[in-house]
Formats: structure tokens, sequence, C-alpha cells
């Protein structure tokens, strides 16, 4: 049974999802210079898994995870995993700057499918969050008008990846529990990433397995908050609240690799920020007939 919805608690735990998916970039960054990305992918699954193994024996155990929507579990990580690959292969084509934009074009499909899937109302405010917070990630990034590039297309296809995983979470989260989802997820993606990894396996340096059980705990921390979100609150609300990870991600690079940030990434922050602000501030039509009815 779902979660009564509630903003702010699903505010909380999409922070907390910003937050591990920060740490995720920080730890990523110490890792794939020396290892190959889809090993440091299968590492990431395969610990997270014995991470995440207390829950699953406090939520009732191995019996417990079964699931009624097992091709449900299938499809949204063979796209989640899809996005994934997609998004590594663009990188290697195309500017990052001009990859994070389209990239965060993400909220854009989810609300899009939320609406035609699920039946969520895509309502001004939430279409205003989404809209300042493209403006703001373009200001912060200002990608170069050029002529379309094969990477392009490839990361535009990661965006919608992401976005129907999104939106297939939220789906699940009408049946399935959150550790549940995450069981299947950390299963599922590392079958799914056995045989790119070993491809180019090398055995990690002792230095690096500190970094890689901050990816694994993260990894599976970021994935499990976002669910726990979704379970609170329309996926057209949460989604936009990702847009803070350009500006904050800008801040990290300023703090531990002294990058600076410019007046443009300030701008644009601040338009992402104010978005933000605006729709959580208005209550989903769930949040409105929840309070009515509470006594």
């Amino acid at each position: 049974m779902a979660p009564a919805p509630s903003i702010p608690k699903a505010a909380f735990w999409m922070a907390l999802s910003i937050a591990s998916f920060l740490a995720m970039t920080v730890a990523g960054r110490a890792t794939t210079s020396d290892l190959n990305v889809f090993q440091v992918l299968e590492l990431r699954s395969v610990i997270g898994f014995f991470i995440l193994l207390p829950l699953v024996m406090t939520s009732g155990g191995f019996p417990a995870m079964l699931t009624k929507r097992p091709f449900t579990h299938i499809a949204r990580n063979v796209i989640h995993y899809t996005g994934q690959a997609a998004w590594l292969y663009a990188l290697s084509l195309i500017p990052l700057a001009v990859l994070i934009s389209i990239e965060f074009t993400t909220p854009i499909w989810t609300a899009v499918f939320a609406v035609g899937f699920l039946g969520e109302r895509l309502s001004r405010p939430r279409l205003t969050a989404i809209v300042l917070g493209l403006i703001g990630v373009i200001i912060i990034v200002r990608p170069g008008v050029s002529s379309v590039n094969p990477g392009q297309l490839i990361v535009l296809g990661a965006a919608v990846c992401f976005g129907t995983s999104v939106v297939m979470v939220k789906s699940l989260t009408r049946t399935d529990s959150v550790v549940r989802i995450i069981f299947w997820m950390l299963i599922i993606q590392s079958v799914l990433g056995l045989l790119p990894a070993l491809y180019e396996w090398r055995n990690p340096p002792l230095a690096l397995w500190p970094w890689i059980v901050v990816i694994a705990f993260t990894g599976m921390s970021s994935h499990f908050c976002m669910a726990r979100a979704l379970a609170y609150a329309d996926a057209t609300l949460i989604s936009p609240m990702d847009f803070l990870r350009v500006p904050l991600s800008a801040l990290v690079g300023w703090l531990l690799y002294r990058e600076q940030i410019d007046i443009f990434t300030a701008g644009g922050a601040a338009l992402i920020l104010a978005g933000n602000l605006l729709n959580l501030q208005r209550k989903t039509p769930q949040v409105a007939e929840a309070e009515a009815a509470t006594p």
C-alpha cells in the first residue's frame, strides 16, 4: 500500500537522493580514471546488493522480495541501463556542457510520460518549474550552437530512457516496496553489466576500494531515496528538483577541484531554485485531498 502523499517528505527524500548522486559523482571521478566504467558499475551493483541485504532481511527476507510485476522490473532496468550506456558513449562524442544540457531534458520526458501513462496532471506551476529549470541549466552550461552531432541524438535517447525509468519507478511504488524495487534493480543490472565489465576487467588497486564502496553505497541510496520520494509525490513534482544537481555539482567542483563558479552558474542556479520553490509550495491534488480528509 502506497503511503499518504506528502510534499515535505518527498522533498526530504529527494534531497537525500541528490546528495547521494553528488557523493557518487566524486567517488566516480576518483575511480573511472583507473577502471573501466562498466567495471565500476558492476562493482557498484554487486557490493550494493550486499549492503542492501540487512534491509531485505528486516523486510521479510527473500520471500518478501517476490513480485507480481517481474516484467516491469526487467523492462525498467533494461531501459535504465541502456540510458546509462548511451550516456557514457555520448560522453566520448560531444562536449560535457552539451551533454549535460541535453541530459536535463529528462524532467520533460518524465512529465510527458507521467501524464500519458500514470494519469498525473501537469499543472502550470509544475510546467513553470520545468521551464525555469531548463533555462537555468542552459544558462549554466551555455552550450554552443552547432550542427547536429550523433552524440547529441544519443544522449537525447539516454534522457528519454531516464525519464521513462523514473515513471516506471513511480508506477512500481504503487504495488512494490522501495526495498523490493532496489533489490531487483541491483540483481538485474548486475546481470546486464557482467559481460561488459569482464571484457576489460582489471583488479582494482587497494587505494580505490574505499571509493568503490562509496559508489556502491550511494548508487543504492540514491535510487532508494528517489523511490521513497516518488512514493510520496507525483513524478512531475519530483523531477524538477533534480535540476538542483547542476549548480550543486558546480559547488562541489569549486570546493574539491577549485573549478570556478561564474555569474552564469549563479544566475542559472537562482532560476532553478526559484522554479523548485514554486513547485514545492503548490499542493498536488492528492495532497490536498489527503489533507482535506484529515480530521
